[in-house]
């Protein structure tokens, strides 16, 4: 068989035995490869591209190779999700790089990280001033996290006391001006109401790039066209202003009838309005 067939036919094989074995190994994003991943990877890498090329004579034994860098980390792997002994010495452990403000020069020293790295690395988290750091750890897979002083840290609800509504993720309706109807279904939509409201802003289905609807049925429109202005959606406001008035309307005929059992009705729908737009404003307002 002429070399190149050979290796041709090699490069394919070693593919898709490749392919098969990282699928196995399991899947784990680039940016939280710890060291030992990364080495693992290059020796996958190498050995196939030599059995590949022919590099490794012997064949059998290549491949004995390859299947142990596999079936090792796979195995090292299982007993690091079951032993911490096992994940400190593949994984490494976290190191405290900032303690109640404190830059422990140590500790980086320990991490090799010079000082221009580890304030490079805060910059990334957008950190710009180490002062208003209170604590700060280096993650086994390099990355480090921080901690903001209380009177750093932004602004949230929470912090201001109010109370907003809970948001569950939009469903995409629409992907370039094809109508998607299991999304469509599990919002409890069909597909003339998605057409009502494309007619209300007057744009076609053909010429929606992205159609998304939120928690409340709101319908939020990308179109091909980026000279066409969309308008904003109002779902929200238009339901908060109808309740509002409906309030506002139970208080002016309370005012306004002679009759005593019908002042006593209006005045306890306008106090059950009050407390329904009470409850509702998290959702509604913010």
């Amino acid at each position: 068989m002429p070399e190149g067939l050979n290796i041709f036919l090699r490069s394919i094989g070693l593919f898709a035995l490749t392919l098969l074995l990282v699928r196995l190994i399991g899947k784990r994003q680039t940016s939280r490869l710890t060291f030992f991943d990364l080495i693992n990877g290059i020796v996958i890498g190498v050995m196939a591209a030599s059995i590949s090329l022919n590099l490794i004579n012997d064949l059998a034994g290549g491949l004995i190779a390859l299947a142990v860098w596999t079936i090792f980390p796979m195995l090292i792997y299982v007993l690091s999700m079951k032993y911490k002994a096992v994940r400190d010495i593949i994984q490494g452990k976290e190191t405290v790089l900032i303690n109640h403000g404190k830059v422990l020069e140590d500790k980086l020293l320990e991490a090799r990280l010079t000082p221009e790295d580890f304030l490079s690395r805060l910059r990334k988290n957008n950190v710009f001033n180490f002062a208003d750091v209170e604590f700060a750890v280096l993650e086994p897979n390099g990355e480090i996290s921080t901690l903001l002083k209380k009177d750093k840290q932004p602004i949230n609800a929470k912090i201001l006391g109010i109370k907003v509504g809970q948001e569950s993720v939009p469903q995409t309706v629409m992907l370039d001006g094809i109508i998607m109807d299991e999304p469509l279904t599990a919002m409890g939509l069909n597909r003339h109401w998605l057409h009502t409201e494309l007619e209300k802003v007057g744009v076609a289905p053909e010429n929606v790039f992205i159609g998304q609807v939120d928690s409340v049925g709101q319908l939020y429109l990308d179109l091909f066209d980026d000279a066409i202005q969309v308008p904003k959606p109002k779902t929200k406001e238009l339901a908060y202003a109808t309740i509002k008035k409906c309030q506002a309307d139970c208080e002016l005929y309370a005012l306004g009838t002679k009759k005593p059992e019908a002042k006593k009705m209006y005045e306890k729908s306008s106090e059950i309005l009050s407390k329904v737009i009470q409850d509702l404003e998290p959702l509604l307002k913010r």
